[in-house]
């Protein structure tokens, strides 16, 4: 069994082999960045176009854990990686939460007047809306990827167009900074959820106080009444708390929440007292809280 032990996160390991470990992107992506961040460098990344790219890797075994983005404080949720996360055979075995830094990089020897295009993820765009609004030269083109766009800029050398992207990929590919910081907000964080395969080589979480969940709930009056007045009975912070639709079933709701706790015993007290007002009850994962700073 693997072990888990660190406060910050890091995986500590009794097997030193080489985790494999699917990032949605590619290299010098901040899922990338999160990746190192969380387990250390003693991992290979397994690159993956889309997020339902990497839950599928993990499931057909091509690495044993996972790095995805759940939500940014300036682009808000990404509400599929929910479903993703809920149909799926991972566990949430712990998380991490990253500033990004979002820069324009282009080609050496270029002036912004130089540049028509910039490329990159939609997200990634959205965070820097405020700074091309002095650029209304420029087109924004989305892309699959921060990291890939400036890949792309530098294996068909092209000018006049920029990536945007974070500094290991200006670093990785040979990209010169030509304006660093362009977020609008400078509070600009990530938070990334890290996920394993339950098929795997099962991973022990020291000491969790932290748990993310799903439910649907019962389908009568004052039933997430009910649901957040227990939490509250038993002292259990609810952090985040996220409505998806069921499909199928029209106005009807998915809650997917995260709990915090100081202690454990309350937690599954407080899971039993709401059992009676919810459905299809699953825990995603028990683990520990990220450090935000």
């Amino acid at each position: 069994m693997e072990k888990i032990t660190s406060p910050t996160g890091a995986i500590v390991s009794e097997n030193p082999k080489l985790k494999k470990v699917a990032i949605q992107g590619f290299k010098a992506s901040f899922h990338e960045i999160a990746a190192y961040k969380f387990f250390g460098s003693n991992i290979e990344t397994v690159m993956c176009e889309t997020f339902r790219g990497l839950f599928n890797d993990i499931g057909n075994k091509k690495a044993s854990f996972g790095i995805v983005a759940i939500e940014n404080t300036v682009a808000g949720t990404l509400l599929p990686n929910y479903a993703l996360l809920r149909d799926s055979t991972v566990k949430v075995i712990g998380e991490v939460y990253l500033q990004i830094q979002q820069n324009l990089l282009a080609l050496p020897g270029q002036k912004i007047g130089d540049i028509t295009e910039v490329r990159s993820h939609p997200m990634a765009i959205l965070q820097c809306q405020d700074f091309f609004e002095n650029y209304p030269h420029i087109r924004l083109i989305e892309s699959a990827d921060t990291a890939l766009s400036a890949a792309q800029v530098r294996e068909k050398e092209l000018k006049g167009v920029g990536a945007i992207a974070s500094i290991a990929a200006a670093e990785t590919y040979k990209l010169e900074i030509m304006n660093a910081g362009i977020e609008t907000n400078k509070k600009n964080f990530t938070r990334f959820l890290v996920i394993h395969s339950e098929s795997d080589q099962p991973v022990n979480i020291t000491n969790p106080d932290k748990s993310s969940l799903c439910f649907h709930l019962a389908h009568r009056t004052g039933s997430l009444a009910s649901v957040l007045m227990s939490l509250s009975d038993n002292k259990i912070n609810l952090s985040k708390i996220q409505s998806l639709p069921l499909v199928g079933r029209e106005w009807e709701y998915f809650f997917h929440i995260d709990l915090e706790f100081d202690d454990y015993a309350a937690y599954i007290n407080a899971i039993e007292d709401i059992k009676p007002y919810v459905h299809e009850l699953q825990i995603l994962g028990e683990y520990k809280r990220g450090l935000k700073y």
